[in-house]
């Protein structure tokens, strides 16, 4: 069993308290189904609700570290300390529809020395209706509770389940994203999106996929799910081979073996 350390602690009880109101307010979005007004603005409100609980309770635990937030933007904290990354609510379309799978991303990303942002070095990814609780950090491994996770171990395209984000209302390049479906749906067991990437990333680091592709993201998207992966023993690459920061927007992630494979065939459909 691992070891928790204080930061994970600090990160896992905010995630908890801020999960615990969105159960809640998930519970009433039913309800509000079938109202005149429609379920938008509440689930704007508990979006904004999840992300100042984080941000109070973390800033509190970490006086002095700054923030990347998906609603509140960039808050700079002192020069010499790290930062949070934040997505309070992953999958609001899921939670505006009534559809149980949404999660809270929180990264902690340390400094460079030059003073530009650097690795992400600790991670917590929180189901709230499943109570899972996925997190890692650099160097220690990643896990679900207390239970270490590895990527799964299947090396043949044919048994592989794909999970990817599809491009929607404006966002996301179509052709790009189809060039990539009709060259991977031949030769894979299925192709799975279930409207969260972090959720995605998690459950790539847990086994349940076996790979995964999308664009357009932004860091608070894909920075715990990334360190997730990575210290489960998988890859997270470009669509070139790359080597992934948070800042950039495209994401292929498998085990090494189907990493490989899937590079060679979306640099294939890339350049058709």
């Amino acid at each position: 069993m691992a070891q928790i350390s204080g930061l994970i602690t600090v990160m896992e009880r905010a995630a908890r308290k801020a999960g615990s109101k969105l159960r809640r307010d998930f519970g009433e979005i039913e309800h509000l189904q079938v109202s005149k007004k429609g379920p938008a603005d509440f689930v704007s409100k508990a979006d904004q609700r999840s992300e100042r609980i984080l941000y109070d309770e973390l800033k509190h635990a970490r006086p002095g570290w700054g923030f990347l937030l998906e609603e509140g933007g960039d808050i700079p904290g002192d020069d010499d300390k790290p930062r949070f990354v934040i997505d309070p609510l992953d999958g609001t379309t899921n939670f505006l529809h009534g559809i149980p799978h949404f999660a809270i991303s929180i990264a902690a990303q340390e400094r460079k020395p030059n003073g530009d942002w650097g690795a992400v070095t600790s991670a917590i990814v929180y189901q709230p209706v499943t109570d899972e609780s996925f997190w890692a950090e650099k160097g220690r491994g990643a896990w679900l509770h207390d239970r270490r996770l590895r990527v799964s171990a299947r090396r043949n395209l044919n048994e592989a389940v794909i999970a990817t984000g599809t491009p929607y209302a404006g966002h996301g390049n179509v052709a790009q994203w189809q060039a990539i479906f009709d060259t991977l749906a031949p030769e894979i067991a299925g192709i799975r999106r279930f409207g969260a990437a972090s959720l995605d990333f998690a459950w790539l680091a847990a086994g349940r996929y076996d790979g995964f592709w999308e664009t357009d993201l932004e860091p608070w998207d894909v920075a715990a799910g990334q360190l997730l992966v990575r210290e489960a023993g998988g890859f997270v690459t470009d669509f070139r081979g790359g080597d992934q920061a948070i800042e950039r927007r495209e994401f292929l992630a498998a085990n090494d073996q189907l990493h490989s494979r899937l590079h060679k065939l979306v640099a294939g459909a890339l350049k058709s």
